[in-house]
């Protein structure tokens, strides 16, 4: 009897076991929290949790034995251990390089291709005349040369030249290919301090952009006595590019340039509605038709006259009653004098005729051209006249070059300018002559270019003060 008592409590409480998982399932959040808020009201005891599950010692053992395949070899792996790849390298001449220096500074070991760059007519423009030339080189992974290219200017600015090196299977060939630029725009700005040229040298400008805007600017503005330290620009040109290398500079596009706290504007515009007919001040064709610079309010900078016969120089004595040199005398100077190196090119001031070229006593080498309206202005002291008597020559055309012939103690352009015979001061020159408007067809499409150039000048002057701070 106490055995059947014993084995129906047994058997309740293995029921009761069994039904606790369905029960946790059914009421898991009603149990979780009354299983925590019994332990939170006991401090001191401790709760012991019964395992579910048999007991693991109670289950049988079994061994399970597999052959494992090694795994192939991947064919991704395979391909990259024979994959060969091409390097690129650039570099850039230099006035003592030879074929083997050139080679090892572009990391090239190649016997076959010194010797090509030694011997083939081409390939050897690359080591001879002016240094500075970028060259880029195609490689193989063992330092054997497959092509070389290098870029060069020329005077077309529509293309340029390009020559190639390039290994075959017969040897080396060479060839020059014809490819057109890529225009690209930049933009910059200056303060100057002492001269334009060092202001666009540290603010990293080409020389062809100053001598643009001091030609730009020379009606207006005495590049040779009239800058201040201070006065400051900003500037929008073209770059001309060769498969993404900046080769040549283009145009300027539009710039200002504060003198003395007056600023002057300017951009480039092609007044498309002008008659290309037109005639200049000494019957030549005008400019208009193919493209001009213009005030922003669409004056026309190219004024009848420059300011100065040179681009840039130093003036030296001006018009006025002075000591003269030689003849130990005072008198008065008729003209004005522009110190300058020997050899520094003279430019004609107008659109004009050569009325004399050649030697006359204390001028030495002289010319004199004549424009409209009795005009005339002379240029003395020449080491070299570059025009002939009875030629037509146009605003700023080269007409010779500075020297001390006839009556000099020194280097210098004596420049004149009369009216009918009669002595004019010369500085006044440019100030006198009138300037040409735009054609009224065209001032639609030109206010509303000048007014995006407005804003590209603005965000130029920012880099000149970003690189200031």
């Amino acid at each position: 009897m106490a055995t059947d008592g014993f084995f129906r409590i047994l058997s309740e409480v293995w029921q009761r076991r069994q039904a606790v998982p369905g029960l946790l399932a059914r009421h898991p959040k009603r149990i979780a929290g009354s299983l925590a808020v019994l332990l939170l009201g006991t401090g001191v005891t401790a709760f012991g949790v019964a395992p579910l599950a048999p007991d693991a010692a109670d289950l049988p053992v079994v061994q399970i034995v597999e052959s494992v395949e090694a795994l192939k070899p991947q064919a991704g792996a395979a391909a990259l251990l024979e994959h060969r790849f091409n390097l690129y390298r650039t570099e850039v001449t230099r006035s003592t390089d030879t074929a083997d220096s050139l080679l090892r500074r572009l990391n090239i070991e190649d016997t076959a291709a010194a010797a090509f760059l030694r011997t083939d007519n081409l390939a050897r423009s690359l080591l001879v005349g002016r240094a500075g030339k970028t060259v880029i080189a195609e490689t193989s992974d063992n330092q054997r040369l497959l092509k070389m290219t290098m870029r060069t200017a020329t005077e077309d600015d529509t293309q340029f030249r390009r020559l190639v090196i390039e290994r075959r299977a017969s040897g080396f060939i060479s060839r020059l290919e014809n490819a057109p630029y890529t225009v690209a725009t930049r933009m910059s700005s200056g303060n100057i301090k002492t001269s334009l040229f060092a202001a666009t040298d540290e603010a990293n400008i080409p020389d062809a952009v100053a001598n643009q805007i001091a030609g730009i600017f020379s009606g207006d503005i005495d590049f040779h006595r009239s800058l201040r330290k201070g006065d400051r620009f900003s500037v929008l040109y073209e770059t001309l590019e060769a498969d993404g290398e900046a080769l040549k500079t283009g145009k300027v596009l539009s710039a200002e340039f504060v003198n003395n706290g007056k600023p002057f504007q300017a951009m480039w515009f092609k007044d498309a509605a002008a008659a290309p007919a037109a005639t200049g001040p000494a019957g030549g064709t005008s400019t208009a038709s193919k493209g001009s610079y213009y005030s922003l309010d669409g004056q026309s900078l190219r004024k009848a006259y420059l300011a100065s016969p040179m681009e840039f120089s130093r003036m030296s004595s001006g018009f006025k009653m002075r000591f003269h040199p030689i003849l130990q005398t005072w008198r008065a100077h008729l003209g004005v004098d522009y110190a300058a190196p020997a050899g520094t090119p003279v430019r004609s001031v107008g659109d004009g005729v050569v009325e004399f070229a050649g030697a006359q006593g204390g001028f030495g080498n002289v010319v004199y051209i004549n424009h409209r309206s009795g005009h005339t202005t002379v240029y003395a002291h020449l080491s070299r006249i570059g025009v002939q008597r009875g030629a037509r020559v146009s605003q700023g055309q080269t007409i010779g070059q500075v020297g001390a012939t006839g009556w000099a103690t020194g280097p210098h352009l004596h420049f004149e300018f009369r009216v009918n015979g009669k002595h004019q001061d010369p500085t006044a020159l440019a100030q006198r002559s009138e300037s040409i408007p735009l054609s009224a067809a065209s001032m639609p499409e030109f206010k509303k270019l000048a007014d995006v150039m407005r804003g590209q000048l603005q965000a130029a002057a920012t880099i000149g003060q970003s690189r200031a701070e």
